[in-house]
């Protein structure tokens, strides 16, 4: 994610609402500054439970995955010979749902994030060790090998290109939420705003863009009205009243607010997405090693197998993310350029 807005705004829009009274606990869990403990994958040889104490926040599923040795043959020695993956994750001191938070055993580290690296461990034959830091010291973890790989929603960027490879694996997509009875949605086109009133987040990545939406549509005669509130329980409120029409952010925490009130007299859907790197390029989340370390081809080929056999389709429908599936991984895509990361 783009270090200065997207990840800012990608919690805004995750925690503060959308985190239930049932996830309390375990959210609390995660506190602190420093690395927590490792936490591993405690499936049976072969096997991998994507959404495990997800505690609502995925559907359970058990996959079938095993070593594929011409994929593992290609991973640097000292990797292999230590039988593990250590895996990297920004998530405390809160944790961001349905990406990465401890689990309703308050111990396991969750989410969408560590089980797409449980299962690119399982495609490698090792073990996924996953450890939990801060998101600052998730770079520096792999700047000092202390992690092989970060897989905790990283936005590919030219900047980081300079110290860092990556192996793309899901879009990095905005999204916008109605009330399940509307029958709007945004198709793709900014016109579609037209006369609509549209909540969004204070200094983030969508502000900006809906910003010069709204532009536009002043040069063309039209109004889009952009409100703003002080946390994500008073958007989803304004939202259920009426008082805005929907809301603009990052399309995980959306999914996630989507599986939670399902089944409520407030449900919410998701009636469009867009690129958080705008509408030039597809935005990409990536899994970020060290430059030059000789994983990024190994990961991309994990994914691209997982892609290829039906895993990753059913990693992401567990969390709600199709919407966000890639249809190959690639090393070093194209990334934000340096103006814009």
């Amino acid at each position: 994610m783009s270090a200065h807005l997207t990840r800012r705004s990608l919690i805004r829009g995750i925690t503060a609402a959308t985190v239930v009274a049932s996830l309390a606990t375990g959210l609390a869990a995660c506190g602190g500054d420093s690395d927590a403990a490792t936490s591993t994958d405690a499936a049976k040889a072969g096997e991998v439970v994507i959404g495990r104490v997800a505690n609502g926040a995925a559907q359970q599923t058990t996959i079938k995955v095993s070593e594929v040795k011409a994929i593992s043959a290609e991973l640097p020695a000292t990797i292999r010979k230590s039988g593990n993956l250590e895996i990297g994750i920004g998530a405390l001191p809160a944790g961001f749902p349905p990406l990465a938070y401890v689990g309703n055993d308050q111990k396991t580290l969750t989410g969408s994030e560590p089980d797409l690296g449980r299962l690119v461990a399982a495609v490698f034959g090792l073990k996924a060790e996953v450890k939990n830091s801060t998101w600052e010291n998730l770079f520096v973890g792999i700047d000092s090998g202390k992690v092989d790989v970060a897989i905790s929603n990283v936005t590919d960027t030219e900047e980081r290109k300079k110290k860092y490879e990556f192996a793309s694996y899901r879009q990095d997509n905005l999204a916008f939420i109605v009330p399940k009875k509307s029958t709007w949605n945004f198709d793709g086109n900014y016109e579609n705003l037209a006369g609509k009133t549209i909540a969004v987040g204070s200094g983030t990545n969508q502000e900006r863009i809906l910003l010069e939406w709204k532009d536009k549509l002043a040069k063309e005669g039209k109004k889009l009205t952009v409100k703003y509130f002080q946390d994500s329980t008073s958007t989803y409120l304004a939202l259920n009243s009426g008082k805005v029409d929907a809301s603009f952010g990052p399309n995980p925490g959306f999914a996630y607010h989507n599986r939670q009130v399902a089944n409520t007299p407030n449900a919410t859907r998701t009636a469009g997405t867009y690129s958080g790197a705008g509408a030039s390029l597809q935005g990409l989340i990536a899994a970020t090693a060290k430059k030059d370390s000789g994983l990024a081809k190994p990961l991309a080929d994990a994914v691209n197998y997982l892609i290829k056999h039906g895993q990753y389709a059913e990693w992401l429908k567990a969390y709600n993310l199709s919407n966000e599936a890639v249809a190959k991984s690639q090393v070093n895509p194209p990334g934000l350029p340096l103006d814009n990361s």
